[in-house]
C-alpha cells in the first residue's frame, strides 16, 4: 500500500471520525452554528480573515450575533472540541456562582498544559489546583499580616516608581510579586531579572500570535512542526531554571521559625508533607506555582497601569477631581494608604471604571464542567470547555448606561457616594476568580494616587486625539501605543 493511499485513508478515518464525534455531541449540548468536519466554526468566526479571527478573538465580536440567534447559551466548535459559551450576566453568574463547583475545572488551553505540567495554580485541575489555590490565598493573607505587610512592600514600591519616573520608566508591579515570593525587591537595572521579565513578555507576545492559536485548535499535529510554540516552551524552561535555583537557595538558608516569603512558606509546608506519597508540595510544583503568580501578576497589573494612565490623560477633568480627593484626604505629605480609599468615592468609582470599560480578559480565562451537569434543559458534559463572556457583563448598557463610554458614575449614586455593581467581574468570579484580586485591587489604587500625588500627566497631543479603543490582542484587550511625560508637581 503506498504513503498517497495510507494519508488518504487515514485523513477519510479522521473525517469520519470528526463528523461522527460532532453529530453525537451535539444531540446532549446547547443549539449553535453548525460546524464544519476537523475544522469546526472556525471559517464561521471570521470567513473574511482567519488570523485576524484568531489573532483578535472575533469570538468576542460575533458572540453577540449568535446569542441573538440561539440564546445566551450556545455551543462553537473550535476545531473538533465542543465550547460552550455564556453571554449575558444571568448566565455568566448561575454558572460561575450559583453553580461554582461545576464549572470550576479549567477549560482545555493545550499549550498551557504543556507547559504547566498540570502543576501550579491557573491551569490546573482538581486536588492540585485545590491545594495551591488554598496555599497561595492563605500565604499571601498571612504575609499582609506579618512584620511586613504587603501593604507596606506596595507603598515602598510606588515610591520607588515615583522615583524612577522621576528618570525614567519603572516596572514596579513585577517588583512587588518578587518582594512576595523572593522576599527582597529587584533593582530595574538587575540584567538577571530583565531577562526573565523579558521572556515573560515574549511569551505574552507569542501566545496572542495566530501560530498559537492555530496550535491550540490542533495540538497533537502541531507538537511535531517547528514553530514559535517551541521558543514559547524554551522561554518557559528557562524561567523556570531561574526560580529553582532561587528555590535552591532559599533551602539552604531556610529558617522554619521565620519564614520570609512565598517561597520559605511553600517549602515549609513541604518538610511538613514528606511523609504524605504523593504530595503536591515539590520543588517542581512551587517553580511552576512561582512562574503562574509571576505571568499572571505582572502582565495584568502592568497592562491595568498603563491602560489607566492613558484613561486619566484622556479625561483631565477626571484626573483633577482624583488629584482633588487625594489633596483633601492624603494631602501631599504622607504616603498613600488602604484606609484612605474608604474616604476617597469618586477615586474608588475611577478604579472600577477604569477595570470595567477596559475588559482586560474580554472571554475569561476557559473553564470546565467538572462532571456532566443539566444547565438551562442542556447536557452539559463533564471536561467541556466553557467561555464566560465577561464583556457581556461588563458592557451590560442595562446596568451601564453608554457602556463603551468611560464614565465613573456608573459606580457613583446620586449624592456622590461610591456604588457597587454585581456586574463588576474583572477577575472573573465563583470558585476561579482570580486568586490575586486583593493585592491587583490595592497596586491600582496605591500606584496610582501615588503617581498623582506626585506628577501632573501631560500628553503629548491633544487629549481629544487620544485612542483609548483596546487592541484585542491574543485573549487580552491591551492599550494602544501613547506618550506621556510626568511633570513633578
Amino acid at each position: 500500500m503506498g504513503p498517497v493511499v495510507v494519508l488518504v485513508l487515514g485523513l477519510s478515518c479522521l473525517l469520519l471520525f470528526s463528523i461522527w464525534r460532532q453529530n453525537s455531541g451535539r444531540r446532549k449540548l446547547p443549539p449553535g452554528p453548525t460546524p464544519f468536519p476537523i475544522i469546526g466554526n472556525t471559517l464561521q468566526i471570521d470567513i473574511k480573515d482567519i488570523t485576524k479571527s484568531l489573532t483578535k478573538i472575533s469570538i468576542f465580536n460575533i458572540c453577540p450575533m449568535f446569542s441573538k440567534v440561539y440564546g445566551p447559551v450556545f455551543t462553537l466548535y473550535l476545531g473538533m472540541q465542543p465550547t460552550v459559551v455564556l453571554h449575558g450576566y444571568e448566565a455568566v453568574k448561575e454558572a460561575l456562582i450559583d453553580h461554582g463547583e461545576e464549572f470550576s475545572g479549567r477549560g482545555r488551553f493545550p499549550l498551557a498544559e504543556k507547559a504547566n505540567r498540570g502543576l501550579g495554580i491557573i491551569f490546573s485541575n482538581g486536588h492540585t489546583w485545590r491545594e495551591m489555590r488554598c496555599f497561595s490565598l492563605m500565604t499571601l493573607r498571612n504575609l499582609g499580616m506579618g512584620k511586613r505587610s504587603i501593604e507596606e512592600r506596595v507603598q515602598e514600591e510606588a515610591r520607588c516608581l515615583v522615583e524612577e519616573l522621576r528618570k525614567t520608566k519603572g516596572c514596579a508591579p513585577c517588583n512587588v510579586i518578587c518582594s512576595i515570593v523572593f522576599q527582597n525587591r529587584f533593582d530595574y537595572k538587575d540584567q538577571n531579572f530583565l531577562n526573565m521579565m523579558k521572556k515573560f513578555n515574549d511569551n505574552v507576545k507569542i501566545a496572542s500570535s495566530p501560530w498559537i492559536q492555530i496550535y491550540n485548535l490542533f495540538p497533537d499535529l502541531i507538537d511535531y512542526l517547528p514553530g514559535s510554540h517551541k521558543t514559547l516552551l524554551k522561554n518557559f524552561d528557562d524561567i523556570n531554571s531561574y526560580i529553582l535555583k532561587k528555590i535552591n537557595d532559599h533551602e539552604e538558608s531556610l529558617d522554619v521559625n521565620n519564614p520570609r516569603d512565598l517561597i520559605d512558606c511553600f517549602l515549609i509546608k513541604k518538610k511538613q508533607e514528606n511523609h504524605k506519597e504523593p504530595s503536591e508540595f515539590t520543588n517542581e510544583g512551587l517553580t511552576i506555582l512561582a512562574t503562574n503568580l509571576f505571568g499572571a501578576e505582572t502582565e495584568t497589573t502592568s497592562t491595568t497601569l498603563r491602560y489607566s494612565l492613558l484613561l486619566l490623560l484622556k479625561h483631565p477633568q477626571v484626573t483633577a477631581k482624583v488629584k482633588e480627593e487625594i489633596d483633601h484626604v492624603i494631602g501631599r505629605h504622607r504616603s498613600p494608604c488602604m484606609q484612605d480609599r474608604s474616604q476617597m468615592p469618586y477615586t474608588d468609582a475611577v478604579l472600577h471604571e477604569i477595570q470595567r470599560y477596559i475588559d482586560l480578559v474580554p472571554m475569561n480565562v476557559p473553564h470546565a464542567v467538572t462532571r456532566d451537569i443539566k444547565f438551562r434543559d442542556y447536557i452539559i458534559p463533564k471536561g467541556t470547555t466553557i467561555l464566560t463572556s465577561l464583556t457581556s457583563v461588563l458592557h451590560d448598557p442595562k446596568e451601564f448606561p453608554n457602556p463603551d463610554k468611560f464614565d465613573p458614575g456608573h459606580f457613583l449614586d446620586e449624592s456622590g457616594n461610591f456604588k457597587k455593581s454585581n456586574y463588576f467581574m474583572p477577575f472573573s468570579a465563583g470558585k476561579r476568580i482570580c486568586a490575586g484580586e486583593g493585592l491587583a485591587r490595592m497596586e491600582l489604587f496605591l500606584f496610582l494616587t501615588t503617581i498623582l500625588q506626585n506628577f501632573n500627566l501631560k500628553s503629548l497631543v491633544d487629549p481629544q486625539d487620544l485612542d483609548t479603543t483596546p487592541v484585542l490582542n491574543g485573549f487580552a484587550s491591551l492599550p494602544p501605543a501613547y506618550k506621556l511625560c510626568f511633570i513633578p508637581v
